[in-house]
């Protein structure tokens, strides 16, 4: 995508794909200017049929029209065909910016900011509201030449062979334009409930997907089968009060449209029998309106198309914003990490600390004291107080931060995939550092093997481990690992750490954990407690805090315990 695309301006989209539009142009005015013509040879091949039938001329002249008439034709469906290429290439392209865009913005907001808003309206938004918005746009785009061309071109014909049939025929087709846009609110109105509606039904699917088992087996499916069904009926009604306002009206704009005929057929025939049309004229007049007609009744549909598309447009607006690209997002590794009176409000207050490359710290205390907020912390997810500093600046998290949370983010796809995520490399070396590699070997299809969604294939431990692969093969300066190894036994915990060790020399790792069994190793332990967090070695801490040495004692106690 070019730089110079501004992404929340609709008519950026138009200007990028004018070589697109040039041909559909071009193409446009052959096709449409063409219509007018075979239009005159409709009435020529009746006045030719007339004139056989009076004998005034033989059948070959009727041919050689038709010859004319047939050539025409092909031209006018030529032009057609590349129009529709042309039009429909726009309309793709614009379709793939849009989406490329809103996609990059989703991916670039917080955690919070997505959970602020249901995934159903979400997916809505990333499909739906998109291709809506780009086939008002397509419409638009059509609309401008089979309508606004060809309208005036009728017109101008019409006004050629009779100008005062032409000024009464004139009086019926603009009034589906009024009545399209007197229908504009309600359009709008009905499209916004249609959009909601459909957002709240994909949210509902996904709930009953994703929770189809705990439903069961406390058997709540009734309640929420009952629920889902409200739901389907609540987008059947949306759906069908919005398709009426698009499609239904569509008939009436078109009888309103061709009552005008009555004034070809009744001042069109008393221009024949005076002898001031001939037949030809007047096939031709009652062709070109009847064309009129229709092109302006299928106008009054593209406002209805246009006013959806500003719904979509408008709901898809926020996202549609040029974002920072991860690749050239900065992945720096081996600065030194200054935390100078950090605190959160009602959480934690007062820590500071210095590490260095290659350290890694640990992060503990009581339940509910704030250890997984800390952690968010360099995720700039929470607001926070004090200063990070990073490599000598302020600290931002964009590419700098790897953070392995509780919900293990796997993606539906294989092992390899999952930790190399597209880019070249050995993959058995990370699961190796993981200790993951023999329990893979031993599946059918190894690296190649899939583990479905979130991983579902695969044991708690498991999960811990391929997540723990993935953020090895993809080192940041910063790594956070909240209880990284609470699935796993004693001796894979203390391997698994071990190999950390040696994979992240040029990364600070923050251990968060509830299990001190690797503590003393470690070079820094913050321990947060009563809202105060604060760094010190291990031994310090066993020295100075009563709960911490408690908590290590107990937990070393049970391990001998269970050898």
């Amino acid at each position: 995508m070019k730089d110079t695309l501004k992404p929340d301006k609709i008519t950026d989209y138009f200007k990028i794909e004018w070589c697109a539009l040039l041909f559909t142009s071009l193409s446009g005015l052959i096709y449409n200017l063409g219509l007018m013509v075979v239009t005159i040879y409709e009435g020529k091949l009746a006045q030719s049929l007339f004139d056989i039938y009076e004998g005034s001329k033989a059948f070959k002249d009727m041919i050689v029209v038709a010859g004319v008439y047939l050539f025409i034709i092909i031209i006018v469906q030529t032009a057609r065909y590349i129009k529709r290429f042309y039009v429909r290439r726009f309309a793709n392209n614009t379709n793939r910016r849009m989406k490329q865009v809103l996609y990059r913005s989703l991916v670039h907001k917080s955690k919070k900011e997505l959970e602020q808003e249901s995934v159903g309206s979400v997916i809505t938004k990333a499909i739906s509201d998109v291709d809506d918005c780009v086939e008002g746009m397509r419409k638009f785009t059509t609309e401008v030449f089979d309508t606004g061309v060809a309208v005036l071109g009728y017109i101008g014909m019409m006004f050629y062979y009779d100008w005062k049939i032409a000024l009464l025929c004139l009086i019926f087709p603009p009034m589906s334009y009024v009545i399209a846009e007197k229908m504009k609110v309600l359009v709008q109105r009905m499209g916004a409930k249609y959009k909601e509606s459909a957002a709240r039904l994909s949210s509902t699917t996904l709930d009953r997907m994703a929770n189809s088992m705990t439903y069961r087996v406390y058997g709540c499916e009734k309640a929420r089968n009952e629920a889902y069904e409200d739901s389907l009926l609540d987008y059947e009604k949306a759906a069908v009060r919005s398709q009426i306002l698009g499609n239904a009206l569509q008939p009436i704009y078109h009888v309103i449209s061709m009552v005008s005929v009555l004034f070809i057929l009744v001042l069109g025939g008393k221009n024949v029998t005076e002898h001031i049309w001939d037949i030809g004229i007047f096939t031709a007049y009652i062709s070109c309106f009847g064309k009129l007609s229709v092109r302006a009744s299928k106008s009054a549909k593209l406002f209805n198309a246009v006013h959806k598309a500003q719904v979509s447009w408008k709901r898809i607006y926020p996202l549609m914003k040029n974002v920072q690209r991860e690749a050239e997002s900065s992945c720096d590794t081996g600065e030194i990490l200054i935390v100078e009176k950090l605190g959160m409000e009602s959480v934690f207050k007062g820590l500071s600390f210095e590490a260095k490359p290659g350290q890694i710290i640990g992060i503990t205390g009581p339940v509910a004291s704030g250890k997984t907020v800390l952690g968010k912390v360099f995720l700039q997810e929470e607001p926070y107080l004090g200063r990070i500093i990073y490599g000598g600046k302020d600290f931002s998290s964009q590419g700098n931060v790897s953070y392995l949370g509780h919900s293990l983010e796997l993606f539906s796809d294989t092992i390899e995939n999952n930790i190399l995520l597209g880019d070249e490399g050995d993959a058995w070396e990370y699961l190796r550092a993981v200790e993951l590699d023999k329990e893979v070997a031993a599946m059918p299809e190894q690296l190649h093997t899939k583990i479905g969604t979130g991983g579902r294939l695969l044991s708690g431990g498991q999960k811990q481990r391929l997540a723990l692969a993935r953020a090895l093969a993809h080192p940041r300066g910063i790594l956070i690992l909240d209880d990284p190894f609470s699935a796993l036994d004693k001796d894979t915990e203390w391997k698994v750490y071990q190999n950390l060790r040696a994979y992240t020399q040029n990364s600070i790792v923050f251990l968060i954990s509830h299990r001190l069994y690797v503590f003393p190793e470690l070079d820094q332990v913050i321990w947060m407690e009563n809202g105060v967090a604060e760094a010190a070695d291990h031994g310090k801490w066993m020295e100075k805090s009563a709960l911490y040495r408690e908590l290590y004692k107990v937990q070393n106690q049970e391990v001998r315990n269970h050898e």
